[in-house]
């Protein structure tokens, strides 16, 4: 069974959740205060948990990933909230897959590690004093079938960061489902 980069497992995995949305991730809602307002791109948004507490939150959403079933799910769920919700798909595993994105206030990552060279491209879709937010499993969680080493964010993954970023905030948690990180970082 596959899990990061896998569109196959994701888009069933949508397709079986019917009407119901899980919560938003617990790191994004204890320090949600940390967000600039505004605009957020929301990377490997999925079918949307944090997605729509965002817009719940008054902030206007562009959502990307590469299952459809997933964005179908999300687009149901966010009808509600009109033009502030964006939805595009797109492989984030390919280089430079974000060069057509505008600037945003806040960008979001949330149990995706992304390539070291889109990395390196994120300061330039934040504006200025804009955040970037990462949460996941992180360096330490035990690996299995479905998470592997490679998806977990690595402290090689930060320090790509540092080259262009200040660390406002982070944080690393154990709980009953792992290991997890939450990095967050101001634009310089």
């Amino acid at each position: 069974m596959a899990y990061m980069g896998d569109e196959k497992f994701w888009d069933s995995l949508f397709e079986k959740r019917g009407d119901k949305q899980l919560q938003p991730e617990a790191a994004l809602v204890k320090h949600i205060d940390l967000f600039q307002k505004g605009s957020v791109l929301d990377l490997a948004c999925g079918d949307g948990r944090n997605t729509l507490y965002l817009l719940e939150n008054g902030f206007d959403v562009t959502g990307i990933d590469f299952s459809q079933s997933g964005l179908d799910r999300l687009r149901q769920f966010g009808t509600i909230y009109g033009e502030r919700l964006t939805l595009q798909q797109t492989d984030l595993s390919e280089d430079n897959c974000l060069k057509t994105l505008g600037k945003f206030n806040n960008i979001l990552i949330c149990h995706y590690r992304v390539t070291k060279q889109n990395l390196r491209t994120l300061s330039d879709h934040l504006s200025e004093n804009g955040i970037l937010f990462i949460t996941g499993f992180g360096e330490g969680h035990v690996c299995d079938e479905r998470i592997k080493a490679e998806d977990l964010i690595h402290q090689s993954d930060i320090e790509v960061l540092l080259e262009t970023f200040d660390m406002i905030h982070e944080e690393r948690v154990k709980d009953d489902r792992g290991y997890f990180v939450t990095e967050v970082f101001g634009k310089m």
